[in-house]
């Protein structure tokens, strides 16, 4: 068997699982989506070597590959990662929820008349 040097890009992006089909890869280098060290290329003929930096624009995100390997099949999540090293930056973390300024005091519902008439009561009451 002989080891591959070279891949056509669609196929490489297809093996490793960066898009669900061959044809799906395709269309996002035919968009413009994909650059090869830099280079944008709308070819999904383009042959990718190992050391290739990839930047590929997705719709969530934007990845940064270099590659690593090839393969001969579509094989695993865990084999697909060892094609590639991801040099992406971090996402965004989400921020943190306020804490509730009340506790852990949480109302059981909606208010009934008695508790609707006291809110009342309090809020025209006149502070000293």
């Amino acid at each position: 068997m002989t080891e591959i040097t070279r891949q056509r890009l669609d196929k490489w992006l297809w093996h490793a699982r960066v898009t669900k089909t061959r044809s799906l890869a395709q269309k996002l280098i035919s968009a413009g989506k994909v650059r090869i060290d830099g280079s944008k290329t709308v070819s999904p003929s383009q042959a990718v070597k190992s050391g290739d930096t990839l930047t590929i624009t997705l719709p969530n995100a934007i990845k940064i590959l270099e590659v690593v390997g090839f393969s001969e099949k579509r094989g695993s999540f865990t084999i697909a990662s060892q094609l590639y090293k991801d040099l992406s930056p971090p996402a965004p973390s989400t921020p943190k929820p306020t804490p509730n300024p009340y506790g852990d005091i949480k109302p059981e519902g909606k208010p009934d008349k008695r508790a609707r008439r006291q809110a009342v009561q309090l809020k025209q009451t006149p502070e000293n």
